[in-house]
């Protein structure tokens, strides 16, 4: 595959839009999958300014879009990170994650009702808990106040 000519400007631009018609893509994610396939950088960004000024391609419904598929399953902690890590700007990803983080708390509710059927019983089971929390991206108040309601139930 190394052999093959660089994509035409229209071929690049065909192949980006496949790309964002099988789902959403974050300009850096959608630049690092062209990139072997452009004539030059300069082609690839003007193709890139392009398609964000028809809104074909914008970071901040990529951004939406991500949060929305994350927002079941993790905190905002760890939705903020995982936008940063796809090219989001962190001005972008901070007040996205902070609405996903408005119901945190039954969110994490949900997900401990979900692995865990019974309260927890002990201190190292309720620190167990806590850890899986915490790596899903749940703010120490908001696992504190899901366990204590846990063990209240």
């Amino acid at each position: 595959m190394k052999d093959r000519a660089p994509d035409s400007a229209q071929e690049l631009k065909a192949r980006a839009l496949r790309l964002l018609a099988r789902r959403e893509h974050s300009r850096a994610e959608l630049a690092r999958k062209l990139a072997p396939h452009a004539e030059s950088p300069e082609g690839l960004a003007q193709l890139l300014d392009a398609l964000a000024a028809k809104k074909q391609l914008s970071d901040e419904r990529y951004a939406e879009e991500r949060v929305r598929q994350l927002a079941r399953k993790y905190g905002a902690a760890r939705i903020r990170q995982d936008l940063v890590a796809k090219g989001i700007s962190a001005d972008t990803a901070a007040p996205l994650s902070a609405v996903s983080g408005k119901d945190d708390v039954e969110r994490a509710r949900a997900i401990l009702v979900r692995k865990y059927r019974a309260p927890a019983t002990s201190r190292e089971e309720r620190a167990r808990r806590a850890r899986f929390l915490q790596s899903r991206g749940f703010s120490y108040d908001v696992i504190r106040a899901v366990l204590s309601s846990r063990d209240t139930e």
